[in-house]
């Protein structure tokens, strides 16, 4: 039996749903309400819980090999691409899954593994981490998919490259976000919470011009009928299975007039209906491209906002069509 192609309104929703990809951190959060899928609350299982550590593990190690004397900081650098930087530098966001076959399949569910590469120009480390940690101003900068936002615990960020020398090499952030959905006719939110580390990767001379930083969940419960009288919180690890678990990488390098930022972001969610893999995953492709290209831009203008003279509060943006660049 032949598939049936979603329909035009179809394509519209999910495109809606997984352009709500969040970027805290540099940490992104898809959405992902699947064609098809199950309405019916499931359960996160433990063979699947093993599976997203195991890859987890194997993505910190691989980023470990980057920290290494004589190893490029920056996926950039290891590239074939030559021009990579320079495409980078005049303005494309380079977005690509982690490798052929993403999202990869374990045991009852999904990873969906992407990295995404930016170029902030005229920018210094200085400039981007108060505006990458300030939580509390998530719900403007990545609206409308966070509706609400809070540090929940933070170490100041550090000034100057003269205040960050000799000081901490880490600072470790918690902090919570409401995540929406609105266009699931079932409206679901997502209650969760955060913990992002950043590190400081001092070079023989002591400079602060790279740092990488991890972020995962700590905590994610749906939220089922948000907004109604029936809204009820679902237990940990029971639901929709939009989100199970997320978890990112970044790294930042301060260098040619700005600041490359690369970020791996890694999110579990619930399996596609075998029948409907066919249709659905190219379009699972597709949009988490988007989604992240969205975000990422998103931490473009929040920082280019944070610089002018008059800014005060929090930084928002929008996306014209014209930022996506080449893939």
């Amino acid at each position: 039996m032949n598939a049936v192609p979603p329909t035009q309104s179809q394509r519209a929703a999910l495109l809606s749903a997984l352009r709500s990809a969040l970027r805290p951190s540099l940490f992104v959060l898809f959405l992902f309400p699947i064609l098809g899928m199950p309405a019916n609350a499931g359960t996160l299982k433990t063979e699947t819980v093993r599976a997203w550590q195991e890859y987890v593990n194997t993505a910190n190690a691989e980023m470990q090999q980057h920290l290494l004397p004589g190893h490029p900081f920056l996926l950039t650098d290891s590239d074939e691409d030559l021009n990579r930087a320079t495409r980078l530098r005049t303005g494309e966001i380079l977005v690509s899954p982690a490798g052929e076959h993403i999202p990869k399949r374990v045991p009852s569910g999904l990873i969906h593994d992407w990295h995404g590469q930016a170029f902030i120009p005229n920018a210094t480390i200085h400039d981007i981490l108060p505006v990458i940690r300030d939580y509390n101003c998530y719900k403007a900068v990545y609206k409308p998919a966070v509706i609400d936002s809070k540090t929940v615990a933070a170490e100041p960020s550090p000034v100057s490259p003269e205040s960050a020398t000799g000081s901490a090499l880490t600072y470790e952030d918690q902090f919570y976000l409401l995540l929406m959905n609105k266009s699931l006719i079932a409206k679901t939110a997502l209650d969760s919470d955060f913990r992002s580390s950043y590190v400081r990767v001092p070079d023989a001379r002591g400079s602060d011009q790279r740092w990488y930083s991890i972020s995962e969940s700590t905590r994610v419960q749906e939220i089922a009928g948000y907004g109604t009288d029936a809204q009820h919180m679902l237990p940990e690890d029971e639901g929709t299975g939009l989100i199970w678990r997320t978890y990112s990488i970044t790294r930042y390098e301060e260098r040619d007039g700005g600041v490359y930022i690369e970020l791996q972001a890694v999110i579990l969610s619930r399996d596609i209906p075998f029948l409907l893999r066919y249709v659905v995953s190219p379009i699972v492709r597709r949009v988490s491209r988007e989604a992240l290209m969205t975000s990422l831009h998103q931490t473009q203008e929040a920082v280019r906002t944070s610089k002018l003279p008059a800014s005060s509060g929090c930084a928002t943006a929008t996306t014209p069509a014209d930022a996506y660049g080449k893939r």
